[in-house]
């Protein structure tokens, strides 16, 4: 992999990750850009004891623009992007419009490809491959920032997200704090540890290799199962056999195999509902030790995926009791989601 760090007309880092050793990455950005201005501040909530990021910028952030006007797909004569080269394999660039900057942490965009009419679920095992060793690279530049705790890798995937861009890309957030899902994983870790005396992440994995029936996909270096009390209609954790506490610790030949696994979990998820449905809205997540806090060799990177889609035509909304209480209602049983996603292997 060859990597190319320059700068945007307004200093912001843009990044070109390529297979290939030789190429250049020489194109300037031409655009006139005023300096980027963030107003982003980070609030704690005293009754929940949690954080909140205040960044009211974002509200003039781009919206659904026409595929012709897409800032993340390569510069053209007579049409000016975020990335000046007129094409490229995977490019990282800070957001212009980030909800965390300066001292409240980073935001970065990652573009999986110069293809506007792609998807993840489209590339080749060797794009997926440079992928996730952009991924890999921004963990390990973002964990030497002073005011970066947490790293978190994750695509938004469809306009039922939320998905402004329709050009296949993720994000990077790097927080200034442990967020309050992590913390109570870590909270969940210990009280195993001193309960039993062994790893939670181990003993979450082997149960469910034991017991089967939620296993959707089973590699020699990656095992792929919908857990045993999922919060979303269709969703699968990723966990690689050889517990690591970030992407920077995964060995070359977890490496090798996760772009095989990964893109047969995304293109199973396309058909679910089948092929006269668009496709399936997801989020893909990451989660990954925080930096600096006790027992995090404990931690078991993982990558979480899951759909807002609970049957054809109809979401899963978060609604009282999930949004007013955090109490999660599934109307889709674990096992029958794991069946499914078994069912709709490729062929």
């Amino acid at each position: 992999m060859k990597k190319t760090v320059t700068r945007l007309a307004d200093g912001r880092e843009l990044l070109y990750y390529d297979s290939r050793e030789d190429t250049v990455r020489d194109a300037v950005d031409g655009r006139p850009l005023d300096a980027v201005s963030t107003s982003s501040e980070i609030r704690r909530d005293p009754l929940l004891g949690d954080s909140v990021a205040i960044a009211s910028h974002r509200q003039g952030r781009t919206y659904h623009p026409p595929a012709d006007e897409c800032p993340l797909c390569p510069s053209r004569e007579g049409r000016l992007s975020e990335i000046p080269a007129a094409d490229y394999e995977v490019a990282v660039f800070e957001n212009r419009f980030p909800s965390l900057a300066g001292d409240s942490g980073r935001c970065e965009v990652v573009c999986f490809t110069s293809d506007h009419d792609a998807s993840f679920a489209d590339l080749t095992e060797e794009q997926a491959a440079l992928v996730l060793a952009a991924w890999t690279d921004r963990t390990a530049e973002l964990a030497e920032l002073e005011q970066v705790t947490q790293v978190f890798c994750f695509e938004n995937r469809g306009a039922e997200i939320g998905v402004t861009l329709g050009h296949p890309h993720g994000q990077i957030y790097g927080y200034p704090f442990v967020t309050p899902r992590t913390q109570l994983m870590l909270r969940s870790m210990e009280a195993h540890r001193t309960e039993t005396g062994r790893n939670l992440f181990d003993d979450v994995v082997a149960r469910e290799e034991e017991d089967g029936s939620r296993i959707v996909l089973s590699g020699e270096h990656w095992v792929a199962f919908v857990p045993y009390a999922a919060h979303w209609p269709y969703e699968v954790h990723l966990h690689p056999r050889r517990r690591v506490p970030d992407l920077r610790e995964l060995d070359e030949a977890a490496r090798a195999e996760f772009p095989r696994i990964y893109l047969e979990l995304l293109r199973r998820f396309d058909r679910i509902f089948g092929p006269s449905e668009p496709p399936t809205p997801y989020i893909s997540a990451w989660h990954q030790a925080p930096f600096g806090v006790p027992g995090r060799e404990d931690f078991g990177l993982h990558l979480e995926l899951f759909t807002i889609r609970r049957t054809s035509g109809k979401l899963k909304f978060l609604a009282g009791s999930e949004s007013g209480m955090n109490v999660f209602i599934n109307d889709v049983p674990p096992e029958a989601a794991a069946q499914r996603l078994r069912e709709v292997a490729s062929e």
